[in-house]
């Protein structure tokens, strides 16, 4: 079955690809393999060289790029123009910093010299999403570069002319052949790939299902593996907080990316005492929202990325609704060409219902009452995903309460949650383990090797490189 590239606008296809048969998956494999064996030995000094024409790259031809994501998945071109600012950000800040970070570790003992070494372990695999067909790439791919590994990439089967861009761009930088290849590959080849010995490790971004079946099947051959997973994000509101800048800065959270990033702001968890002046002012703002096309500059919603992704988030938000939620705005398909939707609010949602149960990948906000600070943990907490959290509050001790006892990998106060390359992102419970981005993120990827030399040794002291 050929991989296609379908305009979310139209539902026009745009280009196919075929999907690799077995002889090109393993030269790809022999390749990435014989980079590897050479591209450990590089200095961090030509690594982070490479990352920075990278960023150059991104930067010069973020606006090309940027129209190629907003073809592919649908994001609004000034947010994809962003996503390519923002990788470019990442590249130079592991250039920069990646050194100091696997740099060696002395440790002190009765030994001539003991320290842990950071050592790349080979060519590892990243199963990547289609919703940030650049950025969640790069938040892997720069780290990981950068410490020595070699990548194989398993991009999302809807944004391939995104994932062959970003390996020419990478070879343009300057990689060596074979040390970033993408694998247009269905994601029933997974397995086989990962099997291969020649794969040491993996990275996934995606879907609780396709986290555990990668999990899976890493954990038979004693693999190691990073995932980031779904994420219904709790944004609470408490009495003390800014109301008009909680209500602009949800809005914003919830609508990124035309609702469909894992750290939107999903379930808006309001204390009683501001829950009817706070639902007024988001209904307000939902239906200010303008959709339209993803190209213009003054577009909030572009449409979903697909058929399908439309059609879950209408038939969880229908199935809610019959179960007792109230639609106070939008939150239903826009008929005609393309995978359009209407941005919208549910309240009254009841427990057992999907939008209670489930993440909702669309723009949908899901109102909840809270009685008190307990009862906003506890509706916090009640859910498979524990990703991220933001909370509004000007009161120290709500903040240190939420800080300690939200259920997530992430809380921001007076903040959406946003990735960073300078903080660690990821996820407990459901929504997956391990952490991308900043020191962790760089070392996620590495043998952390003890060395032990005895005394009277010559040599072998601890580096910086």
């Amino acid at each position: 079955m050929p991989i296609a590239s379908v305009d979310p606008r139209t539902g026009e296809t745009r280009a196919t690809f075929e999907a690799l048969d077995e002889a090109a998956i393993d030269a790809k494999l022999a390749l990435a393999a014989r980079a590897f064996r050479t591209f450990r030995k590089t200095s961090f000094a030509e690594r982070a060289a490479i990352l920075e024409r990278a960023a150059d790259l991104l930067e010069a031809e973020k606006e090309a790029l940027g129209r190629l994501m907003t073809e592919e998945m649908g994001k609004t071109l000034v947010s994809a123009i962003a996503e390519a600012e923002k990788c470019a950000r990442a590249c130079r800040y592991y250039a920069e910093h990646g050194a100091a970070m696997l740099a060696d570790r002395p440790v002190s003992t009765e030994a001539a010299a003991s320290y842990v070494r950071h050592l790349p372990l080979g060519p590892v695999l990243a199963v990547m999403p289609w919703n940030f067909p650049f950025w969640q790439v790069f938040r892997f791919a720069a780290p990981a570069l950068m410490a020595g590994n070699v990548g194989l990439l398993k991009h999302a089967s809807n944004v391939p002319r995104c994932a062959l861009a970003i390996e020419d761009l990478l070879r343009r930088a300057g990689l060596p052949e074979g040390a970033f290849q993408t694998l247009l590959i269905g994601a029933d080849t997974v397995a086989r790939v990962l099997r291969d010995s020649r794969v040491v490790a993996a990275t996934l971004t995606g879907s609780t299902g396709a986290g555990a079946a990668v999990a899976s099947e890493a954990g038979k051959h004693i693999k190691p593996t990073v995932l980031e997973l779904g994420g219904s994000d709790a944004f609470i509101v408490m009495p003390s907080a800014n109301l008009d800048e909680a209500v602009k800065t949800g809005v914003f959270a919830r609508i990124l990316n035309n609702g469909q990033s894992c750290i939107n702001a999903k379930r808006f968890i309001v204390h009683a005492d501001v829950y009817a002046a706070f639902e007024e002012r988001l209904v307000a703002a939902f239906e200010a929202l303008r959709v339209g096309d993803p190209m213009a500059r003054e577009t909030d919603v572009g449409p979903l990325a697909m058929a399908s992704v439309r059609n879950d988030v209408v038939n969880q938000v229908e199935a809610t609704v019959r179960k007792g939620a109230r639609r106070l705005t939008g939150a239903t398909a826009i008929e005609g060409n393309g995978f359009w939707f209407r941005p919208g609010v549910l309240a009254d949602i009841p427990e057992g219902s999907p939008a209670f149960e489930e993440e909702v990948f669309g723009p949908v906000a899901l109102l909840f009452r809270a009685k008190d600070i307990d009862h906003a943990i506890a509706l916090a907490n009640n859910g498979p995903f524990g990703l991220g959290s933001s909370v509004w509050t000007r009161d120290p001790g709500e903040q240190r309460r939420f800080i300690d006892e939200l259920e997530a990998g992430q809380t921001f106060v007076n903040a959406m949650v946003a990735s960073d390359p300078r903080l660690p992102f990821g996820g407990v419970k459901q929504s997956g383990y391990g952490r991308e981005l900043s020191t962790e993120g760089i070392r996620a990827f590495v043998n952390l090797k003890t060395v032990f030399v005895a005394q009277g040794t010559p040599g072998n002291e601890p580096t910086t490189e």
